[in-house]
Order: structure tokens, then sequence, then C-alpha cells
């Protein structure tokens, strides 16, 4: 029979296995693990075998480990793991893509009734609708403050009710009724709270960003930016074409009040003194825009010019002279 291993013996072990993931992965999910049972904990670990490694353990040995291996190592970037190491939380060590490890993790969630005590994660609420009990059950209702009608023999609830919100712990007659209506409003899994990338920690919901999400905030950034390098006077390659086009405008305003010219401002000067200009460069643009506009301004300068043709040719005499 081998002998047991000593509390020392396996503290060891846990030290150099941990040191050793963090030699070999520089990506790592820190995850929740309340009220997952140790089945659930193995099933996961078995749907992420290949690249991936859960580990578990008391959150003062793995910070102990991870602050001694960072001294010796010179990595700094280790120590940044230690303040996430708070709770009962786990490691998922990885080399795979961040998104599908994660995604991969939540598919592992069992359902669990309503304990007497247990802090609701969501809200519960019960739906209409015949429960298939008797009518001496509705006691239950009754204490609840849920609306009830015996109908065919059973209880039936005749509005939806909000029996648990979230953040509440759940009652003794919640409980009692949650599990005589066969309710399993709870579920629980590995909830992925931070995530380490080489050295870098960021929230998990960054791992949703797409393409279009980056781009988006990028064009914001970009609009903040040449906001704020206008408002300052402060030259940035954002605000560069806007501080140009600005600069034309203001010589351009002072070239038309002076004798100051340049060749732009001199067609300006130009259509400033004579504004029927305007109007000969326009007329094409409105031609384009509503179709048979000049059209019709040509037959009625063709009309307005008949009259004056027709008493030219006459010249005073009529048909019959």
């Amino acid at each position: 029979m081998a002998p047991k291993t000593s509390k020392a013996e396996k503290k060891v072990a846990y030290d150099g296995k941990l040191c050793r993931l963090l030699d070999e992965y520089s990506q790592i999910l820190i995850v929740a693990a309340d009220n997952v049972g140790s089945n659930q904990l193995q099933n996961i670990r078995t749907g992420l075998r290949g690249d991936s490694i859960v580990l578990m353990g008391k959150n003062t040995m793995m910070k102990r480990s991870i602050r001694i291996h960072s001294e010796k190592t010179g990595n700094t970037a280790y120590l940044n793991l230690i303040p996430l190491l708070q709770g009962n939380v786990g490691l998922i060590f990885t080399k795979g893509d961040l998104k599908e490890v994660s995604e991969e993790v939540a598919k592992y969630k069992v359902g669990a009734p309503a304990r007497v005590g247990l802090i609701a994660p969501i809200d519960v609420v019960v739906p209409p609708g015949n429960t298939g009990l008797d009518p001496s059950q509705t006691s239950f209702f009754q204490v609840l403050n849920i609306p009830t009608k015996i109908n065919k023999g059973t209880v039936e609830i005749i509005t939806p009710v909000e029996l648990i919100k979230k953040g509440d712990k759940v009652g003794s007659s919640e409980a009692a009724l949650l599990a005589k209506l066969g309710i399993r409003p709870f579920s629980y899994g590995l909830i992925v709270q931070s995530v380490y990338d080489n050295g870098s920690v960021f929230s998990p919901e960054v791992l949703d960003l797409t393409e279009d999400d980056l781009l988006e905030k990028f064009a914001i950034g970009v609009s903040m930016v040449t906001a704020l390098s206008l408002a300052v006077s402060y030259p940035t390659i954002a605000a560069a074409p806007h501080m140009f086009i600005n600069a034309y405008k203001n010589v351009l305003a002072i070239a038309v009040e002076t004798d100051y010219s340049f060749p732009h401002a001199d067609k300006v000067k130009e259509y400033l003194k004579d504004p029927s200009k305007f109007a000969v460069v326009a007329a094409p643009a409105a031609g384009g825009d509503s179709g048979g506009a000049p059209a019709a301004a040509t037959v009625e300068e063709e009309k307005k010019e008949e009259p004056a043709e027709e008493s030219d040719d006459d010249m005073g005499f009529s048909l019959f002279d």
C-alpha cells in the first residue's frame, strides 16, 4: 500500500504545477466557481481537454506561488493576477482562442433549485397556468399573495407573478412553492470574470467586440481627438485637414475685404462683383436636379422673342397692302 501524501508534499506539487503552467501558457481566464459541483467541474475539464487546463485551489496558495514565481523569474506581469484571486475562483490556462474557450465554458451550466437562504442571481417569475396541485395546496399561494382559482379540481395561477427579485434571499415559502411546481429557476457554471493575456488584464466583454465595433470606437476616438485639438489649437494628424480648411477660409475672407489677392480669391471677387455669374453657373445644376426646368425656361424665352421678330419682318405693312 502506497503511503499517503502529506500536506506539505501536496503544496509543493501544487506550487510546481502552477509555476509550470504560468511558464507554458500566456492566456488565462479567471472564472467564478460558485455553486459548481465536482461532477460538473469534471465535465468542464473533459470538454476543454486539449488546449486548456482548469486549475482550482485556495486563493492564498495561488497568490503565494504566483508571487514567489514572479520574484524568481523577474516577470512582474504575473502579479496582475493576484488582485483577481478573490472569492471562489479558478484559473483556466489556454492556448486556444479566448472567445471560443469562453463560449465553451458557458455551455456547461446546470439547472438548480432555489434553496433557502440563497441569493437569487436573477428575477424569478412564476408563469400563469394550471399547476396540477389540488386545492389543499392553496395556502402556499395565499402566503405569497399569488392570485389563483380552482379549475377542474386543480389550482390555476391567473397572472404571472414576480416571486423573487434579483439579489434577494430565497425564503422557505418561495423555495417550497418552486419545488412543488417543479421549477428550477437558477443555473450555475463557471463564469468568466477577467481575462489575462500576456500581462494585460481586461473584462470578458472585450471578447465579444467585432471589427465593426472596433471601427466605430476608433472613429469616435478620432472625432474626440479632432474636437480637442481644434479647441486648444494643437495640431494633430486628425485635426490637420480641418485646420487647413479653416486657415484657407480666413485667408480668403481677408483677401475679399482687402486688395490682397491670389488665384482662388480672384474667382470669388469676380463673382461678388457680378452676381449674375452665379445664375449662369447655377443654370446647368438646376437642370441636372429638376429635369425639364431649363427646357421650360428656353421655351419661354423663345415665346418672348417671337413677337419682336414678327414686328421687325412686317415693317408696318399688312398682308393686303
